[in-house]
């Protein structure tokens, strides 16, 4: 009967130990994208929300395990750059981001025993994207459209580009343990892409006559937009530049992430508000 009770004891104070190192948080902030449409930090104009819950498992008392998944809308336009050429060129979009992420937090200080924390985060994402923009009020697609020639005859060298890809997230920030169970993190993270065609612009200018052959004429006025501008350029020549493919695209999130923490192990461990110590176990 003894080994029995003990044996129930064990496992009761297994799960025990397992929920009290288990959180659910939830994420709010803003997010921005870097590209050939922008190159500001969370440009005020082109700045969007973001929105997401997360799962938390405390592996050590300052390394702990999160997986995620975020909603974010980023989007660029020329019209708000300072550069008369770019502005020239009169291209936007925007696209919604689902994110899948697992990362691992390291915290400098244990916030069982400190009230604050800076902490640093990396890990993996897989991220889906489509990027669109607006004519005439409706909202366009703009991979199908191919306007840098992707999956058209003769320009075999511009490949398709996939809307569902990899990221390396990484970032940091400070948290605050507000009462054993909350926390609240105030916090900024990158994303590494793997691709430069987030915002759909990358290469060069293909032909406008070979465009509209094979796509359409909806392909070639989302393609170059300049000339809808007062006193615009004609569609550029084939082979001009229309985007710097030699560095890729970027997301990025800043925000708050709060936290519920089920239980609380090794609360006693930290000293009590009014400053006296306790006792470690």
């Amino acid at each position: 009967m003894k080994c029995i009770l003990s044996a129930v004891l064990v496992t009761v104070f297994g799960i025990s130990v397992h929920a009290q190192k288990f959180s659910l948080g939830v994420f709010g902030g803003v997010s921005a994208y870097n590209g050939d449409l922008t190159e500001k930090a969370f440009p005020k104009k082109v700045t969007n929300g973001a929105i997401g819950i997360t799962g938390n498992y405390e592996l050590f008392p300052k390394i702990t395990l999160r997986a995620g998944f975020t909603y974010a809308v980023v989007g660029g336009a020329d019209r708000f750059s300072d550069k008369a050429s770019q502005r020239a060129r009169n291209l936007s979009f925007e696209t919604a981001i689902y994110e899948f992420s697992a990362v691992g937090e390291y915290y400098f200080f244990d916030l069982e025993r400190q009230f604050f924390s800076p902490y640093l985060m990396g890990g993996a994402a897989v991220y889906r994207f489509n990027p669109y923009a607006y004519s005439n009020n409706q909202k366009v697609y703009l991979k199908p459209l191919s306007t840098e020639g992707q999956g058209i005859a003769g320009y075999e060298a511009s490949k398709p580009y996939s809307l569902t890809q990899l990221a390396l997230p990484f970032g940091g920030g400070v948290k605050f343990a507000l009462t054993n169970n909350i926390r609240l993190g105030v916090e900024v993270g990158f994303r590494k892409l793997f691709t430069d065609h987030l915002d759909d612009v990358s290469g060069n200018y293909v032909d406008q006559a070979d465009l509209l052959a094979a796509r359409g004429p909806l392909a070639v006025e989302m393609a170059y937009r300049g000339n809808q501008l007062p006193g615009g350029n004609a569609y550029p020549d084939k082979g001009a530049q229309r985007g710097s493919p030699k560095v890729n695209d970027w997301y990025y999130f800043g925000g708050l992430h709060l936290t519920y923490k089920f239980g609380n192990e090794r609360a006693f461990n930290r000293r009590n508000r009014l400053g006296c110590p306790t006792v470690p176990l």
